[in-house]
């Protein structure tokens, strides 16, 4: 486990649009481009291996959001054509102070970490989390959208597991995943995202009357 004081001021970041990473949470990514696999060459060299995740304003906009996640390179796997498959385990959420200027062909930011201590520990709890309900919804949602899960690996998932893997994998939009992730705690976010499927559901239902 990183502790809080432990992470760094400065974090090379991995923009990308429509993906975000939660803490304790598992993040898999192809990395092809050039500058980004430089930035995982210097991030394997580096002592904490750390990448932060964040999303741009909109998509292919240099402006970024300022609230991300930074993971740690669990795994990675070189193929034929050197490009890496790696996994990035989620640790916190970060704030960008101001991006780095410098000849780095990758985005570096200082940043800070105030606000999110408690991602650092352990997993987060939600006391009012109807989890037969949700499924309901969600089962609901996923019919619309004709995704397939394994509904009884969802059943038996920890409730932090559970929303914040349905954040991250969701077909949601920018500005919707931000939302999730910026949710102040794990009840925040479940009702984020309850409200997002509700919002999903329903306006495909208005879709159907007027058509």
């Amino acid at each position: 486990m990183i502790l809080p004081a432990d992470l760094p001021d400065v974090i090379p970041l991995f923009p990308l649009s429509e993906a975000i990473l939660m803490p304790r949470a598992k993040l898999s990514l192809h990395v092809f481009e050039p500058r980004y696999l430089t930035m995982l060459d210097d991030t394997l060299r580096s002592d904490h291996r750390l990448i932060g995740m964040v999303q741009p304003m909109q998509a292919d906009s240099e402006a970024l959001h300022q609230i991300g996640c930074v993971g740690r390179v669990t795994s990675f796997t070189e193929t034929e054509d050197h490009r890496y498959m790696i996994t990035l385990s989620g640790v916190s959420r970060f704030r960008i102070e101001q991006i780095e200027e410098g000849f780095s062909p990758y985005k570096k930011a200082r940043v800070n970490w105030r606000g999110f201590e408690g991602d650092s520990r352990s997993m987060s709890k939600d006391p009012s989390f109807d989890r037969a309900g949700f499924l309901k919804l969600l089962q609901r949602y996923f019919d619309l959208r004709d995704l397939s899960t394994d509904w009884e690996q969802i059943q038996g998932a920890e409730e932090e597991m559970l929303i914040n893997s349905l954040s991250m994998l969701c077909p949601f939009s920018i500005e919707e995943k931000q939302a999730l992730l910026e949710a102040i705690n794990l009840a925040e976010r479940r009702r984020t995202l309850t409200a997002l499927l509700e919002y999903a559901i329903y306006s495909s239902s208005d879709t159907e009357v007027i058509q």
